[in-house]
């Protein structure tokens, strides 16, 4: 286990109930049955704030930690093209890193492949949250 992950799992800052989110959505991982809650507040296609709750692994946990401090005042149509980009990096041999992205580089490495679905959960969660 890399101990970064797990520095980074255990920065809980968005780890809450948002009890005034305007979108929210929970995902399952049918595989392993990692449980993800995402809420976030949207006013004037702007994320105000995130929120998550987690039954899973440390690499979800993680990865959900990155993507909602990352998420907080970002307009939706980039957080919607990052989705995009994380959706298929695993598939892609030869995916350059963004600069803007380098937070999550830790996580999206090829040595992770065995856990992308892991990875991938909040984002799954963040997106059907988006669409709702």
């Amino acid at each position: 286990m890399n101990l970064e992950i797990l520095k980074i799992a255990s920065d809980t800052t968005n780890n809450k109930k948002l009890h005034n989110c305007t979108h929210k959505s929970k995902y399952k991982n049918p595989i392993c049955g990692d449980e993800m809650e995402v809420g976030v507040k949207i006013s004037k296609d702007q994320i105000l704030d995130f929120s998550y709750w987690c039954k899973s692994c440390i690499y979800c946990q993680a990865s959900a930690s990155v993507l909602s401090k990352f998420s907080i005042n970002k307009n939706v149509n980039s957080i919607n093209k990052v989705i995009g980009f994380f959706n298929v990096f695993f598939e892609n041999n030869n995916v350059k890193f963004p600069k803007n992205l380098k937070k999550f580089k830790i996580l999206f490495s090829k040595k992770n492949l065995a856990r992308k679905d892991c990875i991938l959960l909040p984002f799954k969660a963040l997106s059907k949250a988006l669409k709702s």
